[in-house]
């Protein structure tokens, strides 16, 4: 899990040093505030708002983030079960993984409908509808980073 966690880390070049949490909730809560500070740096440069509009959609993408985050940290939950289970799933264990990463992937899907409504009507449809792209740019970047070094199921 730590090579996942790192991994997802080095993309944002973070340095965390060489000390690691006790439990796994401990690691995501400690990616997540190092994620979302170089996050909001990113979206802050790209999104070049009008101060008018930035008071607005800076609040939205905090409650935004808060309700993503979850979501984060059940994916990261996903990819170490399977981490910890691939090399001896079996069918019971692979339908309940592939079931709940479809479930996060539809709750993602379903934050980016309900907050893009919030964003726009705090910015502009032009503003919301950047604001998604770069947010799915970042989780497509970070998602196949992290893919390219999961193992494929029978893969040893």
């Amino acid at each position: 899990m730590k090579k996942i966690l790192l991994l997802i880390l080095s993309v944002f070049t973070i340095n965390i040093g060489s000390s690691f949490a006790q439990t796994i909730d401990d690691e995501i809560t400690m990616v997540q505030e190092a994620f979302g500070k170089d996050k909001k740096m990113i979206v802050e440069a790209l999104m070049e708002l009008p101060e008018t509009m930035a008071p607005a959609f800076w609040t939205v993408y905090e409650e935004y983030e808060t309700a993503r985050q979850e979501l984060g940290r059940e994916r990261i939950k996903i990819i170490n079960d399977y981490l910890e289970t691939y090399s001896q799933l079996g069918e019971a264990e692979a339908d309940a993984l592939a079931n709940r990463s479809l479930k996060n992937d539809a709750a993602l899907a379903k934050l980016h409908s309900t907050y893009y409504k919030k964003f726009k009507k705090a910015t502009s449809a032009l503003n919301a509808t950047k604001f998604l792209q770069i947010d799915t740019y970042i989780h497509n970047t970070i998602r196949n980073a992290m893919q390219q070094q999961l193992p494929f199921i029978g893969e040893f």
